[in-house]
């Protein structure tokens, strides 16, 4: 049985991401300009990702005002709960900005340092996911009802449709671009979806073997690693650490493990 504080913790995940995922959907201006760059002038920030962050944590504001809160766009809340909100407002910020339908609002939320619920809306896909620590990873879509998620049987990896992603910074992309190179021709293929958390999602609904990524942020990652494990996959960083900035692997089981190790050899994780 679910425990009541991880329920109401993803009744208001689920609120949240609707609801930003509706601002992001409906509001976006013909017009959509960049507000700021980041990491490089290609690393954009729109308004609409400052909307939709302001959304989500003025209602974890005023539901849950003890809690703390740790947003892309700068939201950082320490909180005395002992929960804290992991938030990415919009994940595919590029693919919006372009009107590409492949981006999201991710939603997680931590107990003592855990993640214990996440929720991801791909609104352009009609798409919600969503796990409860424990409890498996559960969709709702464009089938009746919601279906429970499971990654697919391991293929060999020959065989493995693997997703990954590229850094903004120009000398990381080209080390990146390298690394891609050398695994084709060992995998049936590369996709490039330009969401950490759709990608994630799409390997626990069966429809990935393995996902990859280095440069990643917490709030990239914790709410679709969590639905990812839920459904089955594994998921870490370089060999027996976790996910971390360094790195970002995850897979089926029978994949995750040989990926990790040619991306090791192959120096994914450093210039």
């Amino acid at each position: 049985m679910t425990d009541p504080l991880h329920k109401d913790l993803l009744a208001l995940a689920q609120e949240a991401a609707r609801r930003a995922g509706a601002l992001l959907r409906d509001g976006r201006p013909a017009d959509l300009a960049v507000a700021a760059t980041k990491s490089s002038p290609i690393d954009v920030v729109t308004e609409m990702d400052i909307a939709a962050e302001k959304l989500i944590t003025g209602l974890i504001a005023e539901r849950r005002p003890d809690d703390g809160i740790l947003g892309e766009e700068g939201a950082a809340t320490e909180g005395t709960s002992g929960v804290r909100w992991v938030i990415d407002p919009l994940d595919g910020t590029v693919n919006y900005l372009y009107g590409l339908p492949t981006w999201s609002v991710s939603v997680a939320a931590e107990q003592d340092g855990e993640t214990v619920v996440g929720v991801v809306t791909a609104p352009m896909r009609g798409e919600t996911f969503h796990a409860v620590r424990g409890s498996g990873a559960w969709a709702t879509g464009a089938w009746d009802g919601q279906r429970r998620l499971a990654c697919r049987p391991a293929p060999p990896l020959d065989q493995a449709l693997v997703s990954t992603g590229f850094n903004y910074v120009h000398e990381v992309r080209a080390h990146q671009a390298e690394v891609a190179q050398r695994l084709i021709p060992l995998l049936r293929d590369i996709r490039r979806g330009g969401s950490a958390a759709v990608d994630l999602c799409d390997l626990a609904a069966g429809r990935l073997d393995g996902y990859y990524e280095r440069g990643l942020h917490a709030w990239d990652l914790a709410a679709g690693d969590l639905i990812a494990r839920e459904a089955g996959a594994l998921t870490g960083g370089r060999p027996g650490e976790r996910p971390s900035g360094d790195l970002a692997v995850a897979g089926t089981p029978g994949v995750f493990e040989p990926l990790q190790r040619l991306l090791e050899d192959f120096g994914a994780w450093h210039d």
